[in-house]
């Protein structure tokens, strides 16, 4: 564990941690423990740090050890460097988060891995990889905590989906269906807990300035929509969770696109097919 003196809160975030304190009567927030994957980067690292300046006590979990440090150091935080797409990590860190943090009252599932090629292109190797590391692995990871959770009858799952899952991106047509996915595991899994004290939060982030889209090997060249600072998503996402809000979307705008394909598909199409 790091333990150096805690950073001081820079001024632009004073809000958001002064924001969480609204919710402080709602039981298991602001969270004392919190589980976070893909810490190492991007959206995964920004909701560590904010948690960290809320004196959350955070597991950080990722594949770069040594990022991982740098964000440890800065919240005080524990990390374990780990695959989460290999069978069976879930339980080494669940059971990791049990011995260092006690009770969960948060687990954020940020980890995801990108893919951008025409579908008859992709490999099946990569597509494997697609479903192992956005798909089975959070839901291994929800399955290894959820039921401590539930038990002690209070609990917050916020998982990092993607616009691409509700609307479908050309392109990006297994990484669209791997986040697809997740919005039906999220939606099936609140309903199922409902009642019990464990609440499941969905974000869907538009493009974001992060790595991204580096590592999925093709970078963002487009106007518009712009990206999104990783910042600004993991406010919103945390201070969604606080609520208990089922969904957030960051952009706000894009639930518009999202009702105007669930109300008018035919309609949708034709101005995706203008516009991309």
């Amino acid at each position: 564990m790091y333990t150096p003196a805690r950073p001081t809160v820079p001024d632009s975030r004073l809000h958001v941690v002064a924001e969480q304190s609204r919710f402080a009567g709602s039981r298991g927030w602001p969270p004392r423990t919190a589980l976070v994957t893909g810490a190492s980067s991007g959206i995964g690292r920004e909701a560590a740090l904010l948690l960290g300046e809320m004196n959350c006590k955070v597991l950080l979990v990722g594949r770069n050890g040594v990022a991982l440090d740098e964000v440890a150091a800065s919240t005080s935080g524990h990390r374990i460097a780990v695959d989460l797409s290999v069978p069976g990590a879930e339980a080494t860190v669940a059971s990791r988060s049990e011995d260092l943090l006690g009770d969960l009252d948060l687990l954020v599932c940020a980890a995801g891995l990108g893919s951008a090629s025409p579908f008859d292109q992709l490999s099946h190797e990569a597509l494997a990889e697609l479903v192992a590391v956005n798909v089975l692995s959070p839901m291994a990871l929800v399955r290894a905590v959820l039921p401590a959770m539930l038990e002690r009858g209070h609990g917050r799952i916020l998982l990092v989906g993607s616009v691409a899952g509700a609307l479908g991106v050309r392109g990006e047509v297994a990484y669209s269906a791997t986040k697809a996915a997740l919005v039906g595991f999220a939606n099936a899994l609140r309903s199922e807990v409902a009642g019990r004290g464990v609440t499941v939060t969905l974000c869907f982030p538009g493009v974001v300035d992060t790595a991204f889209f580096r590592r999925r090997g093709a970078p963002y060249v487009r106007r518009w929509p712009r990206l999104q600072p990783a910042r600004l998503v993991a406010e919103r996402m945390l201070l969604a969770t606080g609520r208990g809000q089922a969904e957030i979307w960051v952009p706000r705008w894009l639930s518009f696109a999202a009702r105007v394909h669930g109300v008018t598909p035919t309609l949708y199409r034709r101005l995706a097919g203008i516009f991309g």
